[in-house]
Order: C-alpha cells, then sequence, then structure tokens
C-alpha cells in the first residue's frame, strides 16, 4: 500500500521505517500537515497518515477520494479533526490508534502537576543562575488531597491508580461508571458538579466531543475550591481559555498545567524561538507563573511510539489484506 503520511516530525520517522519492516508499505513522510491546501499531495496514493492538527474536513476528503485515496489512517487516538460523516459518504474508512501508551500520558500529566506544585521549573532555573534561594518555591504535600479524574478511559484508569498510590482520596466522573473498577481501586464515582467542587486537584482524560467542548468553562471555574489545580492532558477546547485566563487573573484557582491548547493547530510541535506568536491568549497564559505549558508531548515516550507506529501500520496491512476496516473510527450516524 503506498501511504503518504502527513505533519511529520523527526522523532517518529525512524520508528515508522522500522515497524514497516514488517509490512513492506511505500511510504512517503511529508512536514505539511493534510488540509484544503495540501490534500491534492495525496493523489494517487492508496492512504493517507494523518496526525492531531491536520484538518480533515468536507473538502478534504473529497480530494482524498477524487485522488484515489482508500483509507485515513490516524496516527493518535483522538478523532475530532476529521468530519466522519464525510468520510463514510465518501466510502473512506478512517482507522485510529485506540490505546498506545496510557502510562505514557499519566506520567507525563503526573509530572506536569509535580513541577508546578513543587515549583522545580522555577528552582531549576535559579539554580542554574547560582541563586539557592528557597524563598517563593514552598509546594504542598499530595498525600490526603482530593483529586477529580474527569473520564476512566484507560489513562484516566491510569491516573487513578497513581494518585491512589500517593494517598489521595480519588473522585471520578465517567458516562459508564465502573463499579468493578471503583471496588477494587478504592476510588468513588461521582456527578461531575461534585468533583469539581470538592477535589484539590482536577485531571481531564475525555475525548472532545460536542458534549464536552469548554466543559471547564466559566460556571464550572467558578464552582472550583479556591486554589485548586487544573491538569489537561486530552484536548485544548475541554477549557475554555478566555474563562481559565479569568479565572487566574482572579486567583481563583492555583494554577493550571497544560499540555494541549485549543488553538495550538500551527503553534505546538513548531520551532517559534525566533518568529514569535501572534495568538494572544496562549501569550497570556504564558506569563503566569503558576502556568505550566507543554506543547502536546504527553505521549512521546518510546514505548507509545513505538505501538503508534505497529497499531497504524498493522491497521493498514488488515484493510489491504482481507478489506475489512479494523480499529475503524464509526460515523455518528452510524447505527
Amino acid at each position: 500500500m503506498k501511504i503518504l503520511f502527513f505533519d511529520t516530525h523527526r522523532y517518529e520517522k525512524d520508528v515508522f521505517r522500522a515497524a514497516n519492516e514488517a509490512h513492506g508499505h511505500d511510504i512517503v513522510f511529508a512536514e505539511a500537515r493534510l488540509g484544503p491546501e495540501t490534500a491534492g499531495l495525496a493523489a494517487g496514493y492508496d492512504a493517507v497518515c494523518s496526525f492531531v492538527n491536520d484538518r480533515v474536513s468536507a473538502p478534504v476528503i473529497r480530494t482524498l477520494k477524487d485522488g484515489g485515496v482508500r483509507a485515513i489512517a490516524l496516527r493518535c487516538a483522538g478523532f475530532n479533526h476529521v468530519d466522519l460523516q464525510a468520510a463514510a459518504a465518501a466510502g473512506i474508512p478512517v482507522l485510529r490508534v485506540p490505546a498506545y501508551s496510557p502510562h505514557a500520558v499519566a506520567e507525563h500529566a503526573l509530572a506536569l502537576l509535580l513541577t508546578l506544585n513543587r515549583k522545580i521549573h522555577r528552582a531549576h532555573a535559579r539554580v542554574r543562575e547560582l541563586n539557592f534561594s528557597l524563598d517563593g518555591l514552598v509546594g504542598f504535600d499530595l498525600c490526603g488531597k482530593t483529586v477529580g479524574i474527569v473520564g476512566t478511559g484507560n489513562i484516566g484508569r491510569v491516573m487513578c491508580r497513581i494518585f491512589r498510590g500517593l494517598g489521595c482520596q480519588v473522585l471520578a466522573h465517567d458516562l459508564c461508571p465502573d463499579s468493578q473498577f471503583a471496588a477494587t481501586e478504592g476510588i468513588r464515582y461521582v456527578a461531575l458538579e461534585e468533583l469539581l467542587g470538592a477535589s484539590d486537584i482536577i485531571s481531564l482524560h475525555v475525548p472532545l466531543t460536542r458534549g464536552t467542548h469548554h466543559m471547564i468553562d466559566a460556571a464550572s471555574l467558578a464552582r472550583l475550591k479556591p486554589g485548586v489545580i487544573l491538569v489537561n492532558t486530552g484536548r485544548g477546547a475541554l477549557i475554555d481559555t478566555h474563562a481559565l485566563i479569568h479565572a487566574l487573573k482572579k486567583k481563583q484557582i492555583g494554577g493550571a498545567c497544560l499540555d494541549v491548547y485549543e488553538e495550538e493547530e500551527g503553534i505546538f510541535f513548531e520551532d517559534l524561538s525566533e518568529s514569535g506568536i501572534s495568538d494572544d491568549q496562549l501569550a497570556r497564559l504564558l506569563t503566569f507563573p503558576n502556568v505550566l505549558v507543554t506543547s502536546h508531548q504527553a505521549f512521546l515516550t518510546a514505548e507509545a511510539l513505538q505501538q503508534i507506529a505497529a497499531t497504524t501500520l498493522s491497521n493498514l496491512s488488515s484493510l489491504e489484506k482481507t478489506g475489512v476496516p479494523v480499529n475503524q473510527v464509526e460515523s455518528p450516524s452510524a447505527g
């Protein structure tokens, strides 16, 4: 199968080449993101491979279809950037990586929290300048705190176990509560409103859908405990950035750990150290001493990259050999 990879980066090319030795696909890497301006590049390819900040809209899908593309492979779990109805109408299956390493994302979320809480980033910068003062570096014990985990899929469950291991009380919210998991792990499922009002730390692990878009908005931020720390390694638009900035300015919350940002396209994964950024909201977020931002890197471990490559290529190999899509994302109107 001839596959064009969009929005590729140096860290993943060798991993995909190694994984492809077991499949023998003809793979080509492009740095350009998939969008209306670049979809024509895929003419003559059997499949395209897309990443999280591509824009796989209806016009893009029509162009892919006209160019002979028979499959869209996502090398990620999320699919909010794809018009699934348009893909279904075009008869192009959308294949994803439903799980790679939930530990990678969960451990990064914990790393962000610990870094912000214990001021590790600030302490590191001070020591490099030979400033060994401890003023302004006071944090708090995680042990004994109440942690709210929103979404108990693969990543959320790992987060529950991590925080229970740290001696925290864990509240969870999920549309499909798992009473057996709760009993085994010693957590408690509650309504979202209760979780928001009772938690000292809140970590988001749900997909971006119409129902979860801006689930953390001005109204929900107003219900949070003073000093709460928000952690988001899911999708940027789970949080209303404007409302978050207002809450930070008013000191309604204690801080935010963000690996994702709702307008990250064109910014994250790029080196803008010389050109700067024109996004005023992100620039404002970066000015807060109690906000820690990383560039959508929670998934970035060797183990996760290997699993992503293996699953992505296996999805396409299975489709080529059997004609039956594996790990297909169904259109919302399906069934």
